[in-house]
C-alpha cells in the first residue's frame, strides 16, 4: 500500500484529504505541524508528501529544504493558495516536485499524485529490500531469492510495514495502529496469528531466517549472522 503524508493545519481540509486518499486506497499519515511532518517523513518512510506552506510552527519551504538535504527524496506536492509565479519558483527551487493552488479538484490531485508516483516506479523506487526478499509496492508482488511469493492482501500490508522498519522492534500495538488501524486487535492473538502466517510464507528450510520474535517487545525483520 502507497503511504502519502499529508502536512495541513486546517482541519476541515485535513479531514476530506484523509478520507479521500483512503477511499483511494492509500495509507494515510497526517501532521499539522512541521515538527511532526518531519518526524514522519524520516521515521515512517511515506512514499510522497502533500505539503501545505503555512504551518503553526513555521514554513513547509524551510522544512522541505532540510528534508532533501537529509536524503529525502521522494515526490513533494505542494498545496497553497500563493500563485504568483515567485512563490511557484520558490517551491520547486526548495525540492517540490509539483505545486497545487487552493481551491484545488481532489480528482486533479489525485491525477497529479499519480504522475508522481509513476515517476517512483519507474525509478525502481517503489521496491523494498531486505537481503534476498523483495516487495514491489506498485506491482504488489514479493519475491525471495527469485521466488514469487503469494501473499493475501494483509499479509502483504503487514510485511510492506515490517520492511520499512526493518531492524527495528515493533510492538503489536505498533502493528495494530499501522496496520489494522484498531488499536483493539492488540488485545487478540491476532497478529501473533497473521505473523506466523507471513513468516511461513517468507521462509522455507533453505533461507535464512529474516522475521524473528523478540520476547516481550514484538517482532524485527533482520538479517542475522
Amino acid at each position: 500500500m502507497v503511504r502519502i503524508l499529508v502536512v495541513e493545519d486546517e482541519p476541515n481540509l485535513l479531514d476530506s484529504l484523509r478520507r479521500g486518499l483512503q477511499r483511494e486506497d492509500y495509507d494515510v499519515l497526517i501532521a499539522q505541524s512541521l515538527r511532526e511532518a518531519r518526524r514522519l517523513a524520516l521515521t515512517e518512510a511515506p512514499d510522497g508528501i502533500l505539503l501545505d506552506l503555512m504551518l503553526p510552527d513555521g514554513e513547509g519551504l524551510a522544512m522541505l529544504r532540510d528534508l532533501r538535504s537529509e536524503g529525502f527524496d521522494k515526490p513533494v506536492l505542494i498545496l497553497t493558495a500563493r500563485d504568483s509565479v515567485q512563490d511557484r519558483v520558490h517551491g520547486l527551487d526548495a525540492g517540490a516536485d509539483d505545486y497545487l493552488l487552493k481551491p484545488f479538484a481532489f480528482d486533479e490531485l489525485l491525477a497529479r499524485l499519480r504522475a508522481l508516483l509513476r515517476r517512483i516506479q519507474s525509478g525502481n523506487s517503489g521496491l523494498l529490500r531486505v537481503a534476498d526478499l523483495e516487495l514491489d509496492l506498485m506491482g504488489r508482488r514479493v519475491t525471495r531469492a527469485g521466488v514469487e511469493l503469494e501473499l493475501t492482501s494483509r499479509q502483504f500490508e503487514l510485511l510492506t510495514y515490517l520492511m520499512r522498519t526493518s531492524g527495528e522492534i515493533v510492538t503489536r500495538k505498533m502493528i495494530a495502529d499501522n496496520v489494522w488501524k484498531d488499536s483493539t486487535v492488540t488485545w487478540t492473538n491476532v497478529i501473533a496469528v497473521q505473523v506466523n502466517h507471513l513468516r511461513g510464507k517468507i521462509e522455507r528450510p533453505a533461507w535464512p531466517p529474516l522475521l524473528h520474535t523478540v520476547r516481550g517487545e514484538g517482532y524485527i525483520l533482520e538479517t542475522r549472522p
